[in-house]
């Protein structure tokens, strides 16, 4: 395979930085320039732009830079990439002049980017990838640490049986997005951690997110033992001890890899407690330097922020005592700390015994300490009180920011071109003010209906498009085609539930009264129809069995071919489900559900929600953008969802399918287009990342940059 670099046309010497900067993933100039230089490419590759420019031919990249037409498009998408990452215009530099030399380190276990990068699992992933993206756009001096996983989460694959199989591709670094950072004599940055007595290596890739960098840590080197080389394989092992290494990497060789590159954060943010570790390296280098531990602390504290996501109390990473002795043997001495003192950072009483808890390590050491909305900020108080004996519940120092998405990601081009009509050239650049989506009321009914009937077809057509290449492939057999949706019917009201398969989100409870569903989905006259994708963590089983009790339904021939799986969700998956089904589902048990930001996805996209009020939709749901339900909690779980299926399906029969079907002479639903209008108006300004990181800025990182 020849080097994109020397077979790149003079013309088109830029057109490289392009393809290695994840700016044009959220620019449709962008891809439409990839698109048009060979659109068949464009698809195979899965709209991998570096994939592509090294799958093609010399040739046809000297042809475009004789095309007078692409060119024109190649210069325009320079100008525009090198004006937009340009600092001096963003809301950071205009806001916070005198604090744009400082940096925040951010660090996350994974970064969901685009489906060419494939180094995230879920929820978090995404939204870390979406904290990048948006801290670009707003010029916010943000850096990204993390891992670089060769063989990324696993791929989902669903036999005729239903029960989920895992199998893991090795990622062709060469075809992704990511670049090796490199020492001043060309030899590949590395740092090293010692692990039980052996220095542990990883080399450093970098990202390029528009003005945003991440730093990515590989430990498949030739300096490593064959187990240390596979450290960083894989998201999120099972196995404790390949945990508790691999956390040790994130947060103490994230450290080490910033010194590496002379980077000296002004501020410490910790996504989750994967990353914890970190602020022990942080204490160790200022008891060095010859601080006291308590010096050392207080100053670590007032430079760290945290981010708890989960308030269900397995989803916090625990050590046992005896292993976390075993991996910082004598640590504790280079912080000035007894054994005892140092396992009392992060001590906690699990169902299973005292262990070292990452979430108390970092509610230890951090000075500012988040949720992710405001109902779990509430959660989190109540949850973690332990950690402050003697504060009253209400004065639990942990605040919230709810999360956002990123709108230029979720959005689709149709609707970019449909807003810029209507809204106006500048509607991204002031996405979180309320008042320009007042001016959705300008937008005709049949325009946003006619929009929306268009992402629904391109849906259908996706989940056809997989099938059928599944089936060439030899891949399924007939009763996997029926389950992948090649039944479904773009005239049919069409409910989205895609998500993990834990057993708090209840993917199965609008299962819970078959014969009640079964009347819904095959009604004569106004039938519905549900579209499931997700993944359950490999060492799930009760995960794997809602996947596998959802699968049987979608082959049961009394539902009519109503009901579909897709396998194997991901980014690329997601955005058509969020802009092309037509309601939203959403059932955790109440309040398990921190934020959920794919109902935020599908919200900007006029899809309303129809969700138990937990999580974001607590604060978005406004009695007249979509529907709540599960407010009443019971202590009994069975008794719970029977309660919430009950409500579920009154609403459906009551509001949901009648407000669908009910069309004027035009075919045109209109109480159906105004529900999508507020949906819209409701969620784009308030759960977007442009607000989120706002908030992160102000309530955060601007008080953690303070001397």
């Amino acid at each position: 395979m020849t080097p994109i670099s020397t077979k790149m046309p003079e013309k088109l010497g830029r057109l490289p930085d392009i393809a290695y900067n994840l700016w044009w993933s959220w620019t449709p100039e962008a891809r439409l320039l990839f698109r048009h230089l060979d659109l068949t490419l464009w698809r195979q590759t899965n709209h991998n732009p570096v994939h592509m420019l090294n799958e093609l031919p010399a040739e046809q990249l000297e042809a475009a830079a004789n095309d007078p037409d692409f060119l024109r498009a190649y210069k325009s998408v320079l100008i525009k990439m090198d004006q937009e990452i340009q600092n001096g215009h963003s809301w950071f530099y205009q806001t916070y002049p005198e604090l744009t030399k400082n940096t925040i380190a951010y660090f996350s276990a994974e970064f969901g980017l685009h489906n060419s990068l494939p180094i995230y699992s879920g929820g978090l992933g995404i939204l870390a990838g979406d904290h990048a993206k948006e801290a670009s756009d707003l010029g916010i001096p943000l850096i990204g640490v993390g891992f670089m996983y060769p063989q990324g989460y696993f791929r989902q694959r669903l036999p005729s049986h239903g029960w989920q199989e895992a199998t893991y591709e090795q990622l062709d670094l060469s075809q992704a997005p990511i670049r090796p950072v490199e020492t001043v004599d060309g030899q590949p940055l590395k740092i090293h951690v010692t692990m039980s007595g052996t220095p542990v290596y990883a080399r450093i890739w970098y990202v390029q997110v528009g003005r945003t960098v991440l730093y990515l840590m590989d430990t498949d080197v030739e300096e490593n033992d064959p187990w240390n080389r596979d450290l960083s394989a894989r998201l999120y092992s099972g196995d404790g001890e390949v945990r508790i290494r691999q956390e040790i990497m994130l947060g103490v060789g994230g450290v080490r890899t910033l010194r590496a590159l002379g980077i000296t954060p002004k501020v410490w943010h910790m996504n989750e407690g994967h990353s914890g570790f970190l602020v022990l390296e942080c204490l160790r280098e200022k008891v060095q330097s010859g601080m006291s531990f308590a010096e050392a602390l207080a100053d670590v504290r007032a430079h760290t922020v945290f981010t708890t996501h989960t308030p269900v109390p397995a989803g916090h990473d625990a050590f046992p005592f005896h292993m976390v002795e075993h991996y910082f043997q004598g640590f504790w001495n280079d912080l000035g700390l007894s054994r005892e003192e140092f396992l009392a950072l992060g001590e906690h009483q699990e169902s299973w015994g005292t262990a070292f808890n990452m979430t108390v390590l970092a509610l230890h050491t951090a000075g500012y300490v988040n949720g992710v909305s405001k109902l779990h900020g509430e959660v989190s108080r109540a949850m973690w009180q332990g950690v402050w004996p003697n504060l009253p519940q209400a004065e639990i120092p942990i605040t919230h920011v709810t999360n956002g998405v990123h709108v230029p990601t979720w959005l689709p081009s149709e609707t970019r071109i449909l807003y810029r009509k209507y809204l106006g050239p500048g509607w991204i650049e002031r996405q979180d003010d309320p008042k320009i989506w007042q001016q959705l009321d300008d937008i005709p009914d049949e325009a946003l209906w006619d929009l929306h009937i268009l992402l629904k077809r391109k849906l259908m057509k996706f989940l056809r498009a997989r099938v059928r290449q599944r089936w060439l492939t030899g891949r399924d057999d007939p009763t996997q085609v029926l389950t992948s949706g090649t039944l479904l019917d773009s005239s049919v009201l069409t409910i989205g539930f895609a998500r993990r398969f834990a057993t708090y989100k209840r993917a199965t409870l609008i299962l819970k009264d078959l014969e009640r569903l079964r009347r819904i989905l095959t009604n004569q006259y106004r039938p519905v129809q549900i579209v499931f994708a997700g993944k359950a963590h490999p060492a799930d089983d009760p995960g794997k069995m809602l996947i596998q009790t959802v699968y049987n339904m979608a082959k049961h021939n009394q539902m009519g071919g109503r009901i579909a799986f897709v396998e194997d969700y991901d980014m690329h998956m997601a955005r058509y489900l969020v802009q092309g089904v037509d309601v939203w589902l959403n059932t955790p048990l109440r309040p398990r559900e921190a934020s959920g930001t794919s109902g935020m996805k599908a919200a900007i996209n006029g899809v309303p929600n129809l969700s138990v009020q937990d999580g974001w939709w607590a604060e978005g749901y406004n009695g007249a953008n979509g529907w709540s339900f599960g407010n009443v909690e019971y202590d009994d779980p069975e008794t719970q969802d029977w309660a919430d299926a009950s409500a579920m399906y009154d609403i459906l029969e009551q509001e949901v399918v009648p407000l669908y079907y009910k069309r004027d002479g035009d075919d045109i639903p209109r109480g159906w287009v105004r529900l999508m209008r507020e949906s819209i108006r409701t969620s784009a300004h308030q759960f977007g990342t442009r607000r989120m990181l706002k908030d992160y800025a102000r309530k955060l990182y601007v008080p953690a940059m303070a001397d």
